[in-house]
């Protein structure tokens, strides 16, 4: 027994050291821009910006073949935070912004096909077929992918409630330094 049990823990620690070697010599670089630009976009998958995914959607913006203003669940503040990053200047007057916003289910016209629950990308429906779905709010990214899919228009957006755990203290007006001492 024990015979077999230090064979199977000098096998783990043999293959375990082959593959960070491995991993050491066989890394592939990425580009800090890239890794950057993905760390500002939302992560949530969803699609809406012609893009598989946000890595994809970074990769673009890194090479410059996208647009700042791709990203639809990211709103105004993520391309004119995408266009500082990159140095870019962005006409923001086409970009839609609705604030964070939750998918919702009118539960008297869902019918459980599960079309909604196959679309979403972070799983945040849940319900089983031919039984009322529902939306877990906290994974719910807003990206909108269940409302195209719903055949019944059961599934809604609608703006986050403003609660205790959502307020967010508005940020305040800064005036240039020059103009303060002016008025004094």
């Amino acid at each position: 027994m024990l015979i077999a049990v230090g064979s199977l823990a000098l096998m783990g620690l043999a293959l375990g050291a082959v593959l960070g070697t491995a991993a050491r010599y066989l890394a592939v670089a990425e580009n800090p821009v890239e890794s950057q630009l993905k760390e500002m976009l939302p992560g949530s998958q969803c699609g809406q910006c012609g893009f598989v995914g946000c890595a994809q959607a970074a990769a673009a913006l890194a090479a410059g073949t996208a647009p700042v203003t791709l990203c639809p669940p990211g709103g105004r503040a993520l391309a004119a935070a995408l266009a500082a990053k990159l140095g870019i200047k962005v006409d923001l007057s086409a970009v839609s912004d609705a604030g964070p916003q939750v998918a919702e289910v009118a539960e008297e016209i869902c019918i459980g096909c599960c079309r909604c629950i196959k679309a979403c990308p972070t799983d945040a429906v849940v319900g089983a077929a031919k039984q009322i779905h529902n939306v877990i709010r906290e994974a719910c990214t807003g990206c909108g992918a269940c409302i195209d899919r719903c055949p019944t228009e059961a599934m809604t957006l609608a703006p986050i409630p403003v609660s205790l755990q959502h307020w967010v203290w508005p940020k305040p007006v800064l005036a240039p330094v020059g103009a303060a001492l002016r008025e004094a």
